[in-house]
């Protein structure tokens, strides 16, 4: 494939393993990459960490005061170490700090003076911010015809500049409430912002579609993401049988549109997740409850299990509640039933799977130790697994300005004398 990096960077990062398995590349896989991170809140922190946690150079442009996230939780002290607040650990590590006033002329000119040495320029100001501050994509391009742009908007950049976007906004919209919650409730928000992250995972494909492409033609181009779009795309198949069917689907809880069993169920402990989807599984399920009334010939076929959905879901939960979640798990394992608990958040960042798959981190702060997800995305041959905690407003100022473009102590002391930097 060809290298994503800019020609005179490539060289120096080309690690071509003898083997597909094999680990000898030192680097991280986006090593050499420079991205400029205007991002804040949510959406854009999430996107611009998974790129420096696969090796980019992430610089965090923000103003001299720091972006919006650092004040969120700011009164509650259990959420903070070191003035950092749980958002900004969670979505700010690995990442350097540029304390830069944009709305300030010199601000804006080191800033494009920036943006010509870098390969990813990510915002999620709202339609029409960048053009207002001189730094949309077309300007961008004109300095540097390389560089991808990225921006995550709550319904895209030809959108109503008026219009404003959150999560919840974005799950509503999308139509993956209506479906959510139980038959006769009203609609409820994936507690995770799904809005959000929806969006932040599809800005991180569509910048690495567009690397892919300038490694052919040369030129980078600007990703366009909206998170209602976002929303519309993870409907899936679900869209697609409401478009067939003409009607929208109803909410069936933690069940199933099309199996049964499928959701979950309380025992003595906890809840259980039975998620019965094969008739091989099913079969294995009456053998293993051995209750007669689960017999029934109807059952045998997923159609037949969809009509009597209310029967077994009712013979399931009076069979299930008479044992320990626990005891159940290895019962329903033994015979390779799809099953699970329903762990709290606690439970489930202490599950050993999750643990040795290095899925929750610690990051080393002077006030203590801040635990946090790990990065999902594991590679065979440069896996890159370290992390450093979020930067302090401006902490990487200086070494930015020197690295970037040359800067001497005097000059960003006088830029700094002036509030252009932080």
């Amino acid at each position: 494939m060809p290298s994503v990096l800019p020609p005179s960077r490539a060289a120096a990062y080309s690690c071509a393993p003898p083997h597909p398995q094999a680990v000898t590349c030192p680097m991280k896989a986006l090593d050499g990459l420079v991205v400029l991170d205007l991002t804040h809140m949510v959406a854009g922190p999430f996107a611009t960490m998974v790129l420096a946690d696969l090796g980019a150079e992430t610089i965090k442009i923000e103003p001299p005061g720091g972006e919006a996230t650092r004040r969120l939780l700011a009164d509650q002290p259990a959420y903070q170490i070191d003035g950092l607040s749980a958002y900004l650990l969670a979505l700010s590590r690995n990442k350097k700090s540029l304390g830069l006033d944009l709305k300030s002329e010199n601000g804006l000119a080191l800033f494009l003076r920036l943006a010509e040495t870098a390969d990813v320029v990510v915002d999620n100001f709202s339609p029409g911010v960048t053009r207002r501050l001189g730094i949309d994509p077309a300007t961008l391009a004109a300095r540097n015809p390389r560089v991808v742009t990225c921006s995550i908007t709550g319904f895209g950049g030809d959108s109503d500049a008026g219009r404003t976007a959150f999560d919840l906004v974005a799950q509503g919209m999308g139509g993956g409430m209506s479906v959510t919650g139980e038959p006769d409730g009203r609609p409820v928000r994936a507690a995770i912002p799904i809005g959000d992250l929806g969006a932040a995972l599809f800005a991180v494909i569509g910048i690495q579609a567009a690397l892919a492409a300038r490694a052919r033609s040369g030129a980078g181009q600007h990703v366009d993401i909206a998170m209602l779009d976002g929303q519309i795309s993870l409907l899936t198949y679900m869209a697609t049988m409401a478009l067939m069917d003409g009607r929208p689907p109803a909410r069936v809880g933690n069940g199933h549109l099309n199996h049964v069993p499928y959701g979950t169920f309380a025992t003595r402990t906890r809840d259980l997740i039975v998620a019965v989807v094969t008739d091989h599984h099913w079969q294995a399920l009456v053998e293993e409850l051995g209750r007669d009334d689960l017999r029934e010939p109807a059952y045998a076929t997923a159609a037949g299990r969809l009509k009597a959905r209310a029967a077994i879901d009712a013979a399931l939960g009076e069979v299930l509640a008479a044992d320990t979640c626990e005891a159940w798990l290895a019962r329903l394992d033994a015979r390779r039933i799809p099953a699970a608990p329903v762990n709290d958040m606690l439970a489930a960042l202490g599950d050993p799977q999750v643990l040795a798959r290095n899925m929750v981190v610690d990051l080393a702060l002077a006030g203590g130790t801040a635990g946090v997800p790990g990065n999902p995305v594991k590679l065979s041959a440069t896996p890159g697994e370290d992390f450093a905690p979020p930067p302090a407003v401006g902490a990487d100022t200086d070494a930015v300005l020197r690295d970037k473009l040359g800067l001497d102590a005097a000059e960003t002391a006088a830029l700094r004398d002036a509030g252009v930097v932080a």
